[in-house]
């Protein structure tokens, strides 16, 4: 057992078939009365007699306490009981607890995991129809030879300056193309009043139409007229800002008509 002496210094106690534990009892303290070692309650005051060992751990041959002493240790070990099964028992329910809201992280974790699977398969099945659409899409009575698409900032129509040689470039694809005409349709995000954004669906074709015609030099004959989508066929979720982004766009088409193709 360990004691704490008088300087608050703890001394390690080795007990012994030979060690003696009395408690001293009558009014003078002269009388022993032998007792069990399990009469050595936490709390109890005691005075050891022995030596110490090689270990300097003192091996006792006696152990001696006083009556009253050993009724006030065992009273508060009475009161202290209740305390540590109510503490044992919380500990228990936090232990509980804690392991519960761990299984559950876990468990949100791995339904996270599995929901950004499922969009990484969303998004690339769109990217793969998408792909397919641009090279081998057919529009009624038309071919879709070639495709680009130019996107808008929010409540923008001013198209972005990059796109420009894009749109040169189309331009210039569509003079090697017998009897093609282009396409310009606009398209934006259901963000506002479904009035605002037929305007701005109407305004994007239209700068988009300028361009062509302007700077990449496509004549009127070979323009369909711009077409004004709005709201409707949104490719992104409108409930996230990448999916706004995608749909506030305009798409811009090489066609050419299957007779004249041959196909």
């Amino acid at each position: 057992m360990t004691i704490r002496t008088a300087d608050s210094s703890s001394v390690v106690v080795v007990l012994t078939d030979t060690t003696q534990v009395a408690q001293v009892v009558g009014a003078f303290k002269a009388r022993r009365k032998e007792m069990s070692m399990a009469a050595l309650v936490p709390g109890l005051q005691v005075q050891v007699e022995g030596s110490y060992n090689p270990q300097n751990q003192l091996v006792a041959t006696s152990v001696k306490f006083k009556g009253n002493d050993l009724e006030d240790a065992q009273k508060i070990q009475a009161g202290l009981a209740p305390a540590k099964e109510q503490i044992q028992q919380s500990e228990q329910e936090l232990a509980e607890q804690k392991a519960a809201l761990e299984r559950q992280q876990q468990e949100m974790q791995e339904q996270q995991q599995k929901m950004a699977a499922a969009q990484d398969r969303i998004d690339a099945n769109k990217a793969a129809i998408e792909a397919a659409n641009k090279r081998f899409g057919q529009l009624d009575d038309y071919n879709i030879l070639d495709e680009i698409t130019v996107y808008f900032g929010n409540g923008k129509i001013k198209v972005d300056p990059k796109y420009t040689p894009q749109l040169q470039e189309l331009a210039k694809k569509a003079e090697t193309i017998n009897g093609y005409v282009i396409q310009v349709k606009g398209y934006a995000s259901s963000v506002g009043s479904a009035s605002l954004n037929q305007k701005l669906s109407d305004d994007r074709a239209a700068n988009v139409t300028n361009i062509l015609i302007q700077q990449g030099h496509v004549p009127l004959t070979r323009m369909l007229a711009p077409g004004a989508m709005g709201e409707t066929h949104q490719v992104g979720n409108d409930k996230t800002a990448e999916g706004q982004a995608k749909n506030r766009r305009v798409v811009v088409r090489i066609l050419q008509n299957k007779g004249i193709a041959g196909t």
